[in-house]
């Protein structure tokens, strides 16, 4: 499966501007062959053909990494930012943003234990130090993150509330919709504001994508 896929991963690279050695498009590789085997027992995700989880999936992912590593650099992060993946499932986005970016601390949590699971055997199996999975109620946990993403995980209003806590000081939010979300936007309390919905092209996929970036309200950046 792998092999096919190499080529397809290489134009939707190209596509979205990321240059990625072979080590790390191997590594993408793999951790969709491991996402594959791993479906078949655990369910990680409804999505079963290889070609469709490359560009459901993987280029998807990929598709937030260069706008992430902008708002990284614009909110003058630490030299080791810390990111927490809410509601991860099979990894995605962390798992990819910890291949492209490695610099990058990526904690992937999930309420299901198979999925945390999941993560940590990736963690193991493409050497990322800087990944792991954990198996919590986001509510539960504690620490603070430059940034708290979620990919089709809760309604933005849900999303923030249950993830206020864990954000740093200058930390922000980084939420993966379809369609820009008007209606949940406008559902957002007053002590959280939107401060840029970005559209993002996915290669290979026709349909919408955007992210949402949000901060608690009255913080200038």
């Amino acid at each position: 499966m792998s092999e096919a896929l190499r080529g397809p991963l290489r134009a939707g690279l190209d596509a979205l501007g990321l240059a990625l050695d072979e080590a790390r498009q191997d590594q993408l590789l793999t951790f969709l062959a491991l996402l594959q085997q791993w479906n078949r027992v655990y369910n990680l995700t409804s999505v079963r053909d290889p070609g469709e989880m490359l560009t459901h999936h993987l280029l998807d992912s990929l598709a937030v990494v260069q706008p992430l590593r902008r708002h990284l650099e614009q909110a003058g992060a630490p030299a080791a930012p810390r990111l927490l993946d809410v509601g991860s499932g099979g990894g995605l986005p962390g798992v990819v943003l910890a291949v492209c970016l490695p610099e990058l601390s990526v904690t992937c949590v999930d309420a299901v234990a198979k999925k945390a699971a999941f993560v940590q055997q990736v963690a193991g199996a493409l050497q990322l130090r800087h990944l792991r999975g954990v198996h919590a109620r986001v509510e539960k946990l504690a620490g603070a993150f430059d940034v708290v993403s979620s990919r089709a995980f809760a309604s933005l209003a849900d999303f923030t509330a249950w993830t206020r806590h864990l954000l740093a000081p200058q930390g922000a939010w980084l939420a993966m919709k379809g369609k820009p979300p008007h209606e949940e936007i406008a559902a957002l309390p007053a002590d959280v504001a939107v401060f840029h919905v970005e559209p993002l092209q996915v290669p290979q996929l026709d349909a919408e994508r955007c992210i949402v970036w949000l901060r608690p309200a009255g913080r200038i950046h």
